[in-house]
């Protein structure tokens, strides 16, 4: 088989893989990120569960779409700079093609009770997807030998829920906590 070959075809199952999730996901990056898992670790076994964990965290904090920063991780992993084109290329093409027909007809569709009905019903069935990605990931966090991770888990969560601090602040806050975490251990010499 020829090289060329063999390297097109894990990045063109990237890109399909990537156009498809994207073309039939709605609700925001965290709903792609749920397919992203299911895809990439579960079916293909690409990515283990804690990389994508990591890769979540990584593309929720960064600015910019999560399922762009999500899929830009992705690819990279699996095919450098051309794996992070296929992967970016995938998820924004269906947005945007779908994006340009709802501007056309933005005015029929702004005002149909119809569509407005089958809008609010998908936000449902989004809140159950993002609770199950949530469920499915905390578990493994949850699992960890470390007991500072559930603990900066439920702290972050106290925090938001019930405190109202923002987001940004319990990011920076679980970055030192994780920064000063490793620095300690490094120093302490146990693996990190």
């Amino acid at each position: 088989m020829d090289s060329g070959k063999a390297v097109k075809r894990p990045l063109l199952k990237l890109f399909f893989s990537m156009l498809y999730i994207s073309a039939f996901t709605f609700g925001g990056g965290f709903v792609i990120v749920t397919f992203m898992k299911r895809r990439f670790v579960d079916e293909l076994h690409w990515i283990s569960d804690q990389e994508m964990l990591d890769m979540i965290a990584l593309a929720q904090s960064c600015p910019g779409p999560i399922a762009v920063n999500a899929a830009i991780q992705v690819g990279w992993k699996m095919g450098g700079f051309a794996g992070m084109i296929a992967a970016v290329l995938g998820t924004i093409i269906p947005p945007v093609a779908i994006l340009s027909v709802i501007s056309l007809f933005y005015r029929l569709f702004a005002e149909n009770r119809y569509i407005a009905l089958v809008l609010k019903g998908m936000s449902c069935g989004v809140a159950a997807v993002i609770l199950d990605v949530s469920v499915s990931l905390g578990k493994n966090v949850l699992k960890a030998k470390d007991w500072i991770h559930p603990v900066i888990l439920i702290a972050a969560f106290i925090a938001t829920f019930f405190l109202k601090i923002n987001v940004i602040w319990i990011i920076l806050t679980a970055a030192a906590i994780g920064a000063v975490t490793v620095l300690a251990r490094r120093k302490g010499g146990t693996q990190a």
